[in-house]
């Protein structure tokens, strides 16, 4: 990832942000990604550190890869509803663990973002973050996303339901029987009608759909 490419606007105040990946080097970037941007960045190699380190009392917003080793991302969520730490986490995921990153946001993560990503992308979703943070709100009606959910065909809502549970383009195509290519054209679609933007959306409608997580 290019970490230069972003531009350095500043946010008004220091705003915290607890950086957990199990790789040095991707540690040390993001921590200067965020420094440049403005943000305060404290960084953690594994979730058993974060958690021993952070207090209840401590806000910010926790960006955390989805696979590390010990506890992995939807364990150190849970973790942290044990220990009372209220704090909005962001997953990064490979493609290979888009089912873990859905049980991730299941449990609570508040957004997703599929490696690689571009370094703007992690920013703008940290200052959404924190925006929703302190308006409380930006979250669609329930009955905005049934309106957009009703306006996709019945084989994409097929192929919306295998998204949800997390399954790869590929692994779509052989449960419904069609291409892989046809899978991506569907998910287009139901990122278009669905004003969704990303899978973590799509996850998120769900749940507000279902009321609760399951």
């Amino acid at each position: 990832m290019d970490f230069f490419a972003v531009g350095r606007d500043s946010p008004n105040r220091k705003q915290v942000v607890f950086v957990i990946d199990d790789d040095d080097a991707v540690l040390g970037s993001m921590r200067f990604l965020l420094t440049v941007q403005g943000f305060e960045a404290k960084t953690y190699s594994t979730a058993e550190d974060f958690l021993e380190s952070v207090a209840p009392t401590e806000t910010g917003v926790v960006v955390t890869d989805v696979r590390l080793p010990g506890l992995n991302g939807v364990a150190l969520i849970e973790g942290m509803k044990k220990r009372g730490l209220n704090l909005p986490v962001i997953v990064i995921t490979a493609y290979a663990d888009v089912a873990l990153a859905v049980t991730a946001m299941k449990q609570g993560a508040l957004d997703l973002l599929e490696k690689p990503f571009d370094p703007s992308a992690l920013i703008d979703t940290l200052r959404q973050a924190f925006s929703r943070m302190s308006q409380k709100g930006g979250v669609a009606s329930e009955q905005t996303i049934r309106d957009n959910l009703s306006s996709l065909s019945a084989r994409e809502k097929c192929v919306l339901q295998e998204l949800i549970k997390g399954k790869t383009n590929k692994a779509i195509a052989a449960e419904l029987g069609i291409s892989q290519r046809t899978v991506e054209v569907h998910r287009a679609n139901i990122m278009k009608k669905t004003e969704a933007g990303s899978l973590s959306a799509l996850v998120r409608m769900a749940m507000i759909l279902e009321g609760k997580p399951s």
